[in-house]
């Protein structure tokens, strides 16, 4: 062969192999910014660490069923304490961290979360309120809660607060009162006392202790109108207890557990300065069990499953 043909073969296979491999790294750069933009968008806490969860843990939370418990409710609410019902619906399900709801289908990027659904029903007069909290916990018990949401409804109009858990905690918020009206914003991540009461079903041990900076469950700062951020408060654990004090917000917040597994919330307390001007006083809000159960409540919507409601001293 010719040393000019030998040139061209040479400079041929060359280019062929330099294409070659910046085809190949090109390849992989996209999927790499695929990925990349992914995550971007996502902006999601998504680290999903195994845990070490117990067999009774196993047994109890995945047999299909969720944990309804109902409470008679006393609600400090315009000074005046109301009668109530409050219920407590935890089960477990799949999370997807980026668009932040349920998982309908399995999914490798699901996170296994113990969800907290929690009611309050009471009238303040003439007319009732409903309010409801759901909190999306991570079962790993090794981050901030993935989700809470929160909304309030009464005859004068409703609210709405959700915080979504991406590099920051974003808060969207909606409400009929002009100081407050549309919000979005952002806090950095603390703890949050909507989070806890999840928390405690899963290792009451782990929950904190001392002082901290905590931001109080949704449900208060929108019934009280303050601003939704992180307060000083002090946690104190004991035997069958929680106990977390805010000095800045005069509120003392106890909840009575069941210190053996499955951690069943027996009751609570909430003290805090209720009403307006000349009628504000400091009362406590009481709710104590009437009744736990473990049912598939989702599948017994007819109305021959109205009977369960008695079974729960629900009207």
């Amino acid at each position: 062969m010719s040393t000019i043909k030998q040139h061209c073969l040479t400079s041929f296979l060359l280019c062929t192999f330099l294409f070659s491999c910046n085809q190949s790294t090109h390849t992989e750069n996209t999927s790499e910014t695929t990925k990349t933009e992914e995550t971007a968008e996502a902006k999601t806490e998504t680290s999903n660490p195994k845990s070490n969860l117990s067999s009774a843990f196993k047994t109890y939370w995945y047999a299909g069923e969720a944990e309804i418990s109902s409470y008679k409710l006393e609600q400090a609410r315009y000074g005046e304490l109301r009668e109530g019902t409050a219920v407590l619906i935890y089960v477990t399900e799949d999370f997807l961290p980026q668009k932040q709801v349920k998982a309908d289908r399995q999914n490798p990027e699901n996170i296994p979360v113990l969800k907290l659904n929690a009611t309050k029903n009471f009238n303040t007069g003439i007319y009732p309120y409903s309010i409801m909290q759901s909190v999306f916990y991570p079962v790993s018990n090794q981050q901030h809660a993935l989700k809470v949401s929160n909304s309030v409804q009464e005859w004068c109009g409703q609210v709405y607060t959700q915080l979504n858990n991406r590099e920051q905690f974003e808060i969207t918020s909606h409400s009929y009162f002009e100081g407050e009206a549309d919000e979005k914003f952002n806090l950095n991540k603390t703890i949050l006392e909507n989070e806890l009461w999840t928390q405690l079903r899963i290792d009451p041990k782990s929950l904190p202790t001392g002082e901290q900076q905590i931001i109080p469950s949704f449900e208060f700062t929108r019934l009280k109108h303050i601003d939704i951020k992180a307060y000083h408060a002090f946690a104190e654990l004991k035997t069958g207890q929680y106990i977390i004090k805010y000095p800045e917000l005069n509120r003392n917040l106890k909840i009575t557990f069941n210190p053996e597994f499955p951690y069943d919330i027996l009751s609570w307390e909430e003290t805090f300065q209720s009403g307006f001007g000349e009628n504000t006083k400091e009362i406590t809000t009481k709710a104590s069990k009437l009744k736990t159960i473990k049912s598939a409540y989702w599948k017994k919507n007819a109305n021959k499953h109205e009977i369960l409601r008695d079974t729960l001293f629900l009207e």
